[in-house]
């Protein structure tokens, strides 16, 4: 006999099919079981467009509809209660004269918020919740954090010397980047919402800030801070050719695919950014050390992702930043690279 736990987890390898089209929504799994057969799969495909939970049901063949009441649903995140972009997904599955549901995890959205386990459980509906609840939150830890920190999953990425150096004792580049490394990074921007650099780093290296040794596709909202609005415009950054936004002392607007937002102060601009990231679930800071290390140390960050080349020695230069309050949860090599991830304690 397959196991909840086993009809989970296809709920959630159907869920991260999401990734880089559901957000800002969480990305959610469904799978209809009749007597140990799957009858129906889904997941929520694009942000507007129909829940998981709508398209396993719609999933299910015309000869398999009537055994949709004697089913049981699995669903890796409580199914919503509320009109929003959709009608409830509680109805629908009401409607259908389901009789069992099993959730992975609650829904923190205040709309939801055990909202929707209630109305099922109203309608007599038997609702079991917590399989594979760690893994489930998992999944959506930036749809989690912007419920319940307000701020996006932020994440913070630089690649080291062995003996601990970021850059050149002036600033300029040094190209520490093996390629596999190369393109795991932009595996990164393809699947978070925002990469963010500072005015230093941005005039020292020039970034395009893009995904262009991945997937085809989705490319990364820029976000640039530069309070002086001095970036030279011959600069990728001022290219005008995807979304941009930047962060400065002076000014807010739009034009073409760049915007201004104004920073007030340069006090606390960590928190001035975060605040003003709206729809943004998850941005990726990649540098250069003093932005990296201003967000560490406002106690603003989620993740850390430090290269290092084993096989590289500057000697001297600028440093990589220090982390704090940090825990170490996975460590892979790549040949001379070394991927070290942390999370904050």
């Amino acid at each position: 006999m397959v196991s909840d736990e086993q009809y989970m987890r296809r709920c959630l390898e159907l869920a991260q099919k999401g990734i880089n089209h559901a957000a800002p929504n969480p990305m959610v799994g469904s799978v209809l079981v009749h007597q140990e057969r799957i009858i129906g799969e889904g997941w929520h495909e694009v942000y507007g467009q129909a829940h998981a939970e709508v398209n396993c049901l719609n999933d299910v063949r015309p000869e398999d509809r009537a055994l949709i009441p004697g089913s049981r649903l699995y669903v890796s995140l409580e199914p919503c209660s509320h009109f929003g972009k959709t009608p409830p997904c509680c109805d629908r599955i009401i409607m259908e004269g389901i009789r069992e549901v099993v959730v992975g995890c609650r829904d923190s959205y205040a709309a939801v918020a055990g909202k929707g386990i209630q109305k099922m459980k109203d309608a007599g509906i038997l609702v079991r919740t917590g399989t594979l609840e760690t893994e489930c939150r998992e999944l959506n830890k930036r749809f989690f954090t912007v419920q319940e920190k307000g701020r996006p999953y932020i994440i913070l990425k630089w690649a080291e010397t062995a003996d601990g150096f970021i850059a050149a004792e002036d600033g300029t580049r040094i190209r520490i980047s093996g390629w596999i490394q190369q393109r795991l990074v932009h595996r990164m921007r393809y699947q978070e919402s925002a990469v963010l650099v500072g005015y230093q780093a941005a005039l020292n290296d020039n970034p395009r800030l893009d995904n262009r040794f991945w997937r085809e596709g989705r490319q990364p909202l820029r976000v640039l801070i530069d309070f002086d609005n001095s970036l030279p415009g011959n600069y990728f950054l001022k290219d005008n050719s995807r979304g941009t936004l930047i962060f400065n002392g002076h000014k807010e607007g739009e034009a073409g695919h760049m915007a201004w937002k104004r920073l007030y102060g340069k006090k606390d601009i960590p928190q001035q950014i975060t605040a003003a990231l709206e729809g943004i679930n998850s941005i990726i800071v990649e540098g250069g050390t003093k932005t990296l290390q201003t967000f560490i140390d406002s106690g603003l960050w989620d993740e850390a992702h430090r290269w290092i080349n084993g096989a590289m020695v500057a000697g001297t230069g600028i440093q990589s930043p220090v982390l704090k309050n940090a825990r170490k949860v996975q460590e892979q090599c790549y040949g001379a690279d070394r991927l070290l991830l942390f999370r904050q304690q």
